[in-house]
């Protein structure tokens, strides 16, 4: 069996590609933190990805670097022989499934302020749906249910981040 699931965040915005019959191919690698040793070391795998089709374009949209993702697919391996005429080998996860765990669209991201290092994020994210408002109470101590969520007229910009977590700054990740 060849299954894989991981759960990691993108280390650069997806690039994508589109192949002869217009199927949209999208590449991308995400970070991966491993237990930590026994010495209290801590080591970090940095898989790559490839998205086909609808999903690809998906990534393309919603996806930027920092973004936490989980990916279901396979693992798959081949290899080329490069311009000095060195056989190299590749292995990727072929994903079936791209879960975006945090939201957002790429227009809304905010620029970065450091240069270098850990970022925590300034304000907590707002989502974009807001909740009812209270309905008066009846005589029992009910409250009348409302129809539904309201979605607000223009998305609101926030960091993607829940609070709590950091984004990584480009000049730190070991590409």
């Amino acid at each position: 069996m060849n299954h894989v699931s991981l759960i990691g965040r993108l280390t650069r915005d997806p690039e994508v590609r589109y192949s002869g019959d217009q199927m949209a191919i999208a590449r991308f690698s995400i970070a991966i933190d491993r237990p930590p040793r026994r010495d209290g070391t801590k080591e970090t795998d940095f898989p790559n990805i490839v998205v086909f089709g609808k999903q690809a374009e998906n990534c393309e949209k919603y996806l930027v670097k920092g973004r936490l993702v989980a990916i279901e697919g396979r693992i798959q391996t081949g290899s080329y022989t490069n311009r000095n005429g060195d056989k190299v080998y590749t292995t990727e996860v072929v994903a079936n499934r791209v879960e975006f765990l945090e939201w957002g669209d790429r227009q809304a991201r905010q620029p970065q302020t450091q240069q270098s290092g850990w970022q925590q994020p300034q304000t907590q994210p707002q989502n974009n749906w807001q909740q009812p408002q209270a309905q008066p109470q009846n005589q029992n101590g009910w409250q009348q249910p409302e129809t539904g969520w309201q979605q607000p007229s223009a998305p609101q910009q926030s960091s993607g981040l829940p609070q709590g977590f950091e984004s990584i700054d480009d000049d730190d990740l070991p590409f």
